[in-house]
């Protein structure tokens, strides 16, 4: 398992981009964690590959435009053990009323 780390520019489609060179090769990604970062946004994705894809991986990435910034590091992080949904967010069936 390993995690990466890219940061980018929040520009339209770009999240998804990065998601589907990773998709698109058929890895099962564990997790994923999006969040505001220093001067734009941060994805981290904990995915199964080997070294052959982990260079294909950043080969893609850094071909996308506003990706800045690729790394890669191990297994998750203990600040990932959190509960499921957070404490304090009630999942709940709603309905939808239209007008």
């Amino acid at each position: 398992m390993q995690n990466f780390q890219i940061r980018y520019r929040n520009t339209q489609g770009t999240l998804m981009r990065i998601l589907n060179a990773a998709s698109r090769r058929g890895l099962e990604i564990t997790s994923v964690r999006a969040e505001a970062a220093e001067n734009g946004y941060q994805v981290t994705l904990a995915l199964e590959v080997n070294p052959k894809q982990v260079g294909q991986l950043f080969r893609e990435w850094y071909s996308i435009a506003d990706v800045t910034v690729v790394r890669a590091g191990s297994a998750p992080t203990a600040e990932w053990a959190v509960p499921h949904p957070p404490e304090g967010v009630g999942i709940e069936s709603r309905t939808v009323v239209r007008a």
